[in-house]
């Protein structure tokens, strides 16, 4: 099993349709990700994501809940929880963004304070990554499911905003 844990809010990401997004052309953003749908149809494996939210859901957030929907028509089991859902677990730091390949490997994958990606950290204590699993169990079965949290939320938003300062 795949699973991946996203905390990050921010990310400057290199898609086209991410780069339309921020050249402020929502609607093309819109289709070039509707053109991505194919990806993913042919795993052998299951892929579980929890997706953390916060409020205000940012551009990148909400361009990426688009990118997610397709994955969860041809892939994907996803589930969000509201940031504060997760808060007395964030007590000391944030929660790290997690991809856990099976039960033999696990990375925590890190970014700069600007969202860039900066690297990856790889555990392969086979006790810790058990641990990590049995967490996001726990998140994975509190969360809302992905479509539900899409329809109701991202949907219904105007183009987002994106400034560059």
């Amino acid at each position: 099993m795949f699973w991946k844990l996203q905390r990050i809010q921010r990310f400057e990401a290199g898609e086209p349709s991410w780069l339309a997004m921020m050249d402020g052309d929502w609607e093309r953003s819109l289709k070039l990700v509707d053109d991505t749908g194919d990806e993913g149809r042919s795993r052998a494996y299951p892929c579980r994501r929890i997706r953390i939210v916060e409020q205000p859901v940012t551009p990148y957030l909400q361009w990426e809940m688009h990118v997610l929907a397709l994955r969860v028509e041809v892939a994907e089991q996803v589930r969000v929880l509201d940031a504060g859902e997760v808060s007395d677990l964030e007590i000391d730091r944030r929660l790290p963004e997690l991809v856990v390949l099976g039960s033999s490997v696990m990375y925590e994958v890190t970014y700069d304070a600007c969202g860039t990606h900066s690297g990856a950290r790889r555990i392969d204590d086979p006790d810790v990554i058990a641990a990590c699993r049995g967490e996001l169990d726990k998140l994975f079965a509190a969360g809302e499911d992905f479509r539900a949290y899409y329809e109701r939320e991202i949907v219904p938003m105007p183009a987002p905003r994106v400034t560059t300062v």
